[in-house]
């Protein structure tokens, strides 16, 4: 299900993981020396049609990698976000609009400090904000409010700077989450989940991405921080679990991106911990102990610039025609030679 102002554009500890995505195969499909000779024999039709299946079919299989880790503060998770950056390409040097392009692979990066005070708390940020005011290709959606970035010392706006890290929310919040990248941390209002629909950049163009991650703050159960990827006909992908951490305070990191390095991520969702932030909304165990109440919030966003998947269907055809085209002259000039010699 999609919500949200994308909903409106009618859009469809430390460990890695391999899981196979299906594709569509080419098994059966002739060798191209066995299609020629079968072409030669006049048994055209089969093959023509096996080949554009060869040409149309990808790889056997696709697969999502999954990178997580989690660790008490920047230093220790440091290492796992600069593997995924490794995994996602784009280098170490930062251009226009969180944009790093090593010539071979680009990638972006939202930390949330760039964003002005004037969409800080206690302010919202608009949904399209990475699309439009600083176009990075992510547009956001939840069935909460809205979303928020946390404040910085230096706004100094109306009521700003508001209190650190969310304690304009609750005053508790300031102690419980960390800055990853100081200072803004980011989370959807009276939700606790979110989508990302990706776009090129400064576009309304639907795009996907090779991977995505995200920097986690408050993780303190297991299997409650997610994330969800769906492809770009949105269809579900995979749902993994954020790792907890190891103490009240801390960070976690989650991501996955397709080894064969196609853009083929439409969507992810994220869920964060089991409940939203709210004004007595507090973190740790209910009533009487019963339950447990996981708040979790966001620093900095990993993906793979957003870009459209190469189209095969056009050069299948292509490559088909020119076949046909040849199997025709062929049997014209055979039949014209057959009439000379006669």
């Amino acid at each position: 299900m999609l919500f949200g102002p994308v909903a409106s554009l009618g859009l469809p500890r430390n460990k890695m993981k391999t899981i196979p995505v299906p594709r569509r195969r080419s098994n059966g499909a002739p060798h191209l020396t066995t299609a020629l000779s079968r072409i030669r024999r006049g048994r055209t039709a089969p093959v023509l049609a096996a080949l554009a299946l060869a040409m149309l079919a990808g790889p056997a299989t696709a697969q999502l990698i999954i990178r997580s880790g989690t660790a008490a503060d920047v230093a220790g998770l440091t290492p796992v976000r600069d593997q995924f950056r490794t995994d996602l390409g784009g280098g170490t040097t930062a251009g226009a609009n969180g944009l790093f392009d090593d010539t071979v692979k680009q990638r972006r990066e939202i930390n949330w400090d760039g964003v002005p005070a004037a969409r800080s708390a206690p302010f919202l940020l608009a949904a399209d904000f990475f699309n439009v005011n600083s176009p990075r290709g992510a547009v956001f959606a939840t069935p909460g409010s809205g979303f928020a970035v946390s404040s910085a010392t230096t706004d100094a706006g109306a009521g700003q700077p508001a209190a650190a890290r969310f304690g304009n929310i609750d005053p508790t919040y300031t102690d419980q989450f960390l800055g990853f990248s100081p200072q803004r941390l980011f989370t959807p209002v009276e939700s606790n989940i979110m989508d990302v629909n990706f776009f090129l950049p400064g576009t309304t163009t639907p795009a996907g991405t090779r991977g995505f991650g995200v920097i986690f703050t408050g993780v303190q159960q297991a299997d409650t921080t997610t994330l969800q990827f769906f492809d770009l006909n949105n269809s579900p992908l995979l749902l993994t679990s954020a790792l907890a951490q190891a103490g009240p305070t801390g960070f976690s990191f989650l991501g996955g991106f397709m080894n064969n390095g196609l853009s083929t991520i439409g969507r992810v969702r994220i869920t964060l911990g089991n409940a939203a932030l709210g004004a007595g909304t507090l973190n740790g165990p209910g009533l009487r102990g019963f339950g447990f109440t996981d708040l979790v919030v966001m620093d900095d966003f990993l993906y793979g610039n957003p870009s459209l998947v190469p189209e095969t269907s056009g050069v299948a055809g292509a490559v088909l025609i020119s076949l046909g085209a040849g199997i025709y002259m062929t049997r014209r000039m055979r039949r014209q030679n057959r009439s000379a010699v006669r």
